[in-house]
């Protein structure tokens, strides 16, 4: 679903992916694993089409990043996007306007079950509730790719649970999904696959089953063993 071939990707001097190469099938979810400022949400926005590359090949769905792409592309961002002026219901009817694959009763149905109410502004509610109107509304579309930078950053032990549960229950089961997140003991749990990036180079891709069967360690021990200063 999603081609990488030898990606380099640069912020002036300092280079934020180098030689990236790497496949993502659909059907799996995948997490996106390395330290701070190793290149993951470079990765995920060029992903998006909101960034450009210097050299390299992207594809998804064999088309190259465009217009096309971002049609099939559902894309979360690490920092909170939603106006705080808006209402729920302006979020939803935004979406369903927007997007061709949202499906506006999934959308309501999550919320409910959150005790979420519709008519409430963005404004109003909490940090964990804003994430979680956040996730709804990018889970709510039936997409071929779903792109999740830090999706459970900075929410309570509650509300990660939720989260995992919404992405699990609620993706496309032909997508791809590809979860950045610094929590892995948390989310690796719901992982089919796991790439460790480092300076902006692929350090491992591989299956959680394997490094569990074959390395006798959760991904959690394996990250902080090849992470370790």
């Amino acid at each position: 679903m999603i081609q990488c071939e030898h990606v380099k990707k640069e912020y002036g001097r300092k280079t934020a992916l180098a030689d990236f190469s790497a496949e993502f099938e659909t059907g799996k979810i995948i997490g996106l694993l390395g330290p701070n400022g190793s290149g993951k949400t470079t990765l995920i926005k060029i992903l998006a089409g909101l960034l450009t590359t210097e050299e390299g090949v992207v594809r998804i769905d064999k088309k190259p990043i465009g217009v096309d792409t971002k049609r099939i592309v559902s894309y979360l961002p690490e920092r909170p996007y939603l106006s705080s002026a808006f209402r729920v219901k302006d979020i939803i009817r935004t979406f369903e306007e927007f997007y061709e694959d949202f499906d506006k009763s999934v959308a309501e149905q999550m919320l409910q079950s959150l005790h979420i109410d519709t008519k409430s502004r963005i404004a109003s509610l909490s940090k964990g509730n804003r994430e979680k109107v956040q996730l709804v509304m990018v889970m709510s579309r039936r997409a071929k790719v779903y792109l999740l930078d830090e999706p459970m950053g900075g929410v309570d032990p509650a509300a990660r649970d939720f989260i995992l549960k919404t992405i699990l229950n609620n993706y496309n089961e032909e997508a791809c999904v590809l979860i950045s997140t610094h929590l892995i003991s948390d989310v690796e749990k719901i992982l089919d696959e796991v790439i460790f990036i480092k300076d902006g180079e692929l350090v491992l891709h591989e299956s959680v089953d394997r490094i569990r069967e074959e390395e006798k360690k959760s991904v959690d021990a394996l990250f902080r063993e090849v992470f370790a200063c």
